[in-house]
């Protein structure tokens, strides 16, 4: 697993939400997204877009489990109603490049946060973000971003 830290910016949304235990729907919603954004012109070999589940289903039960299909877009760019628009806060993140198939994306789950700890990083309450650009889907992979605090440096 390949991991590198990032200061990611912070972006305007346009989102799907599903509501519902984490799986087969969260492709769903993704597509149903993808499907939207091609029809406005935004689905392009450079858009950005982001899973993020936004509760933990360790403490959520899983019918109310909420997971935002989400994809960047621009000031100018205009919504409608078949999408919800949000904004990404941007900041410090664990980026870990995975293989994008159900295996190593579960893996990928259950290794993170001891990496992150190996690390020496202290975790960021904002949701973790699955992010998606034409390069990785092309190559297979896709990228776990965990959001971290930076140490304070002492005087």
């Amino acid at each position: 697993m390949d991991v590198r830290v990032e200061t990611l910016p912070s972006y305007r949304l346009a989102y799907v939400r599903q509501i519902g235990p984490y799986g087969p729907a969260n492709v769903q919603a993704m597509e149903e997204l993808k499907s939207w954004a091609r029809e406005k012109g935004l689905l392009t070999e450079s858009a950005v877009l982001f899973g993020i589940p936004q509760d933990n289903p360790q403490i959520t039960p899983p019918e109310q489990c909420r997971y935002d299909a989400c994809i960047t877009i621009t000031e100018e760019d205009q919504m409608d109603d078949f999408v919800c628009e949000s904004k990404l806060d941007g900041g410090d993140y664990a980026v870990f490049r995975i293989k994008h198939t159900a295996e190593d994306i579960q893996r990928a789950w259950a290794e993170i946060v001891p990496a992150i700890h190996r690390m020496g990083l202290q975790l960021d309450n904002k949701p973790i973000l699955e992010k998606y650009t034409g390069d990785l889907v092309n190559g297979h992979f896709c990228e776990i971003c965990v959001p971290i605090k930076k140490e304070l440096q002492s005087l």
